[in-house]
């Protein structure tokens, strides 16, 4: 006969590990991509106490006799007892995002916590709230001390005023997205309250449980608590994210597939593996080593290929835009790419030719940048120094033309280098420089080597134009990024009812298009200069802040606050002037705070001057990216 209890202990074991891995996994998740929200911080105490509670109840599962499991079942109260407090907070923190604040709720929210670590300290060092247990078949349970009603009553009222306030958050919803997003907030919201709240302590110690029915009931509620923790979490993953939603969405749903469901079903597996001294007449550990192999094995795999399914239901809508974005990041050349195409391809010339010396330079801020070299690169570094670019339109009388015959490359003889200008396709610009160290061709190609060498030369110049293009493509994304993250802002902010009519947001200058630029030129008026004293970065919040708290003039708050910018690059440890780490707080120190020139500056950290400008490009980048990060915090403090 069919032991039901059994079958219903087993399932209720399979589904609290399943919560408990959720619970884990949705807490990592949270905190790794959104610890800066109000909502995702105090969600993330909600998953630690459920972590805390399912954590025990596994535990106390696996143990058999009933001295051993009280611990772990009084350890459970660490977040049964904070759980009130922490579920009053969230909802808090839900409504407050919706734009309404009340100092009575952040009031209540205190006594809250002052409530529940009283109960908590009640709970692990005394009788009056739990006692010791009784177990009865397989389940073990405290037993209710004389404080536990109280602490019910708190519970559940918590539980309903949590409740209320998140009910009050959807009501002031105006779109249909945040609409949609808090209704399941509002049906999920209950999840934590029911898995954690401990029922069998409800019943009498005299009473019989029915067996059966209470393992089954524990079963069913526990997964319906999985279920509605990955709803919840889905609802709080948006909030305070500047990310578009898909991008939201494919991140969680690939992390619950590649983290949480593989590592349910290597422990299902692990719990359903025969408890027997062997299988197939190997150790039953041998076994269960090379089942879980294969399993985690086969999961990855059939989730990848699972993967373009998955996109097409986050994706329905922008399903071909998407696809053309997933083909061009495949094809994009990068300056490695291009690096070692171009070696490839002088290598293959070099060979074909019999040349052991040659170049491939591209054309940039007017200057040649060698790109790849083979052979002698000191002989190479002269030739660029002799031949700078203008030569190309104005050639020296020496320099003689050649043809590699029977080759329709045109080069340019100079000091033992044939040089060939690689143009664009319709040859209006110049992109790059080939160069071969031939002394004299001694003796004609045959026609296959003159079009190999064509179609190499073609190829090279295909290569630097598309180059040049992504190049240009990246800058205009440059340009429109602070754009796209304001317009998220937007969406992500004006989704709520304010009872008056909507606040338009103030926008921060670190959303401006030219805000890298504003950070430049106040850089370089560093210590004066109208680019500093009517620059827009005064605007910012950080400064404004600065200028309360120290009472100085707008400028000097400015000055303060892109210093404050520079140090935070600063490496830990002792300065080294030609360490890389260094480099860029190097140059910002010595160009803008120190004002020392270029020259000087390239003398002391072992650098050409080209070489400085690219690498003083970067570090403002920094700075930019280093003041927007400021800016954001001293937004989110009140």
């Amino acid at each position: 006969m069919w032991d039901w209890a059994q079958f219903f202990s087993f399932g209720d074991l399979i589904f609290a590990i399943v919560d408990l891995i959720i619970a884990f996994s949705l807490l990592t998740y949270i905190f790794s991509r959104n610890l800066t929200s109000p909502v995702s911080r105090t969600f993330g105490a909600i998953l630690t106490c459920v972590t805390v509670v399912y954590a025990g109840d596994v535990i106390v599962s696996l143990i058999d006799d009933l001295p051993r499991a009280i611990p772990w079942m009084r350890f459970q109260w660490l977040g049964i007892a904070m759980l009130p407090a922490v579920y009053l907070h969230f909802s808090d923190s839900v409504l407050n995002a919706t734009g309404l604040r009340s100092r009575r709720r952040r009031a209540a929210i205190v006594v809250a916590y002052a409530l529940s670590l009283a109960a908590l300290v009640l709970a692990l060092f005394s009788d009056l709230i739990v006692q010791d247990g009784v177990m009865a078949y397989t389940i073990k349970r405290l037993t209710a001390g004389p404080l536990f009603w109280g602490f019910a009553a708190y519970f559940a009222l918590a539980t309903i005023v949590g409740g209320i306030n998140v009910w009050r958050a959807r009501q002031r919803c105006l779109t249909p997205t945040s609409i949609r997003r808090m209704t399941y907030l509002s049906v999920a919201y209950v999840a934590p309250a029911l898995g954690t709240f401990p029922f069998l302590l409800v019943a009498s110690p005299t009473t019989p449980l029915p067996y059966t029915a209470v393992l089954a009931l524990a079963a069913a509620g526990n997964f319906a608590v999985a279920v509605m923790l990955v709803l919840m979490g889905y609802s709080v993953a948006y909030y305070g994210v500047l990310s578009p939603d898909r991008v939201v969405k494919h991140s969680m749903i690939h992390f619950l597939l590649r983290g949480p469901f593989v590592g349910i079903c290597v422990i299902i597996l692990m719990l359903i593996v025969p408890r027997v001294e062997s299988i197939l007449g190997l150790p039953r550990d041998t076994m269960l080593i090379f089942s879980a192999m294969l399993l985690i094995v086969l999961l990855e795999l059939a989730i990848e290929l699972a993967e373009p399914f998955i996109d097409r239901l986050i994706y329905r809508q922008d399903l071909a835009e998407l696809e053309w974005l997933q083909e061009l990041d495949k094809r994009l050349l990068t300056t490695t790419d291009l690096k070692q195409f171009l070696e490839n391809l002088l290598t293959a010339l070099c060979e074909l030719l019999r040349v052991r010396t040659g170049f491939v330079a591209s054309l940039a801020g007017g200057k040649w940048q060698l790109e790849t070299v083979t052979g002698d690169l000191q002989a190479v570094q002269r030739c660029l120094e002799e031949f700078p670019p203008e030569m190309l339109f104005h050639p020296p009388d020496s320099a003689r033309t050649a043809r590699l015959e029977p080759s329709r490359a045109e080069f340019i003889r100079t000091d033992g280098f044939w040089v060939l200008p690689l143009r664009t396709r319709n040859r209006e610009a110049t992109l790059g420089l080939l160069g071969l160290y031939i002394d004299a061709q001694e003796e004609p190609l045959s026609l296959e080597a003159g079009e190999a060498v064509d179609a190499l030369i073609a190829q090279a110049e295909i290569a630097l134009e598309d180059r040049h293009l992504q190049q240009g493509v990246f800058a205009a994304l440059r340009s429109i990024i602070p754009e796209i993250e304001r317009i998220q802002r937007w969406r992500g902010t004006v989704r709520y009812d304010v009872g008056e009519p909507l606040e338009i947001i103030k926008d921060s200058p670190v959303y401006a298009p030219e805000y890298q630029r504003w950070v430049k030129e106040a850089l370089a008026h560093y210590w004066g200069g109208p680019k500093l004293s009517q620059s827009p970065l005064l605007n910012l919040r950080v400064v404004s802040r600065r200028l309360r708290q120290q009472e100085t003039s707008p400028v000097n708050a400015l000055r303060a606050t892109l210093a404050e910018a520079i140090e935070a690059l600063r490496p830990a440890g002792p300065r080294h002037m030609t360490a890389s780490e260094w480099l860029l707080y190097n140059i910002l120190e010595m160009r803008y705070i120190q004002g020392k020139r270029v020259r000087d500056i390239a003398d002391t950290l072992a650098m050409s001057e080209s070489d400085l400008y690219r690498k003083q490009r970067i570090a403002i980048e920094q700075v930019a990216r280093v003041l927007a990060d400021m800016e954001r915090q001293a937004g989110e403090e009140p």
